[in-house]
């Protein structure tokens, strides 16, 4: 659906983005994050036809966006993080505005009562934007976004502003898109929001992409585990560590947190072999690998050059 290919952007004095590649499949949600500064709004721009890169290739749903942004466009949603709307538009007129501006067909007045039906806008049809709410402005621009039916939806920061009921919604709401054929790149420093509806995760870095992870397909069957001891955990961790199939370890007071290749036997293993070393083992469970984990995981490791 989205392939990125060498793509390199310059502002005057700054590499913003360095060689960039990836490719997002189709009827994905992916989540693109990364460190303030690290190139993400850049890219989601370039994505969009918005910048022109200073090299690389963007094909978007088999459209080349550097040479046909406009047409690009019509396949494409964007919320920037910086939104701009008309104050003296009524919500209604906004949306119709915003559908036609992209060339969407069918019925407009159905598209514009569905569509504000999805974010909680109905009742606000025919209130101006200038009178609204940060927060349901957030909302009008985001339906802006979907009223033309995109089959690619890209948001940056789409929960800023938003109160907890609006963004258990909109992580309904994306779940909604994504079940009906869309596919979605959402930027966000919430990872916890992320990891609500987020397959993918994209983590740039320097201007560089530095990881691409995959949620529903783990690499092979390493499983995360905490592993809690009476006592200190350093000997434990220690005995751990000598196990053929643990990937690393990790000792805080009387906590282990470790990965750990194998499966199930690979885990039986593991505890057997502790209890039989003496080791007072009270809490032995797998942890999912959460976005937050993989994501510091990433950042920290050293750039390479």
């Amino acid at each position: 659906m989205i392939d990125v290919c060498h793509l390199t952007f310059e502002y005057p004095g700054h590499r913003a983005l360095d060689d960039v590649s990836f490719t997002i499949e189709r009827n994905s949600v992916t989540a693109l994050v990364g460190p303030n500064g690290s190139g993400k709004t850049t890219l989601m721009r370039c994505l969009c036809g918005l910048e022109q890169p200073l090299s690389g290739n963007i094909v978007v749903d088999g459209i080349d966006v550097v040479d046909q942004p406009r047409r690009s466009h019509e396949r494409m949603g964007y919320l920037s993080d910086f939104f701009g709307l008309y104050d003296e538009l009524t919500v209604r007129q906004c949306l119709r505005y915003a559908a036609e501006a992209n060339r969407a067909s069918g019925d407009l007045v159905q598209a514009t009562k569905s569509t504000a039906e999805n974010l909680r806008l109905s009742d606000r049809l025919d209130q101006r934007v200038g009178e609204l709410s940060r927060g349901l402005r957030q909302r009008v621009a985001i339906a802006q976004a979907i009223i033309h039916e995109p089959t690619v939806l890209i948001l940056d920061e789409p929960a800023s502003g938003l109160d907890p009921e609006a963004r258990h919604d909109l992580a309904v709401l994306f779940k909604l898109l994504q079940s009906a054929g869309m596919t979605l790149l959402i930027s966000s420093h919430i990872l916890a929001e992320l990891e609500a509806y987020a397959s993918e995760m994209l983590v740039i870095r320097g201007g560089r992409l530095v990881d691409q992870q995959s949620r529903i397909t783990p690499v092979a069957s390493t499983r995360r585990l905490l592993i809690e001891v009476i006592g200190s955990a350093n000997d434990a961790a220690a005995l751990i560590k000598q196990h053929p199939e643990i990937r690393s370890v990790t000792a805080t007071n009387s906590q282990i947190v470790c990965e750990l290749a194998g499966g199930d036997n690979a885990q039986h293993e593991l505890l057997m072999q502790l209890v039989q070393q003496g080791t007072k083992v009270v809490n032995f469970s797998t942890r999912e690998v959460d976005l937050q984990h993989s994501y510091l995981n990433t950042v920290r490791s050293p750039l390479k050059t």
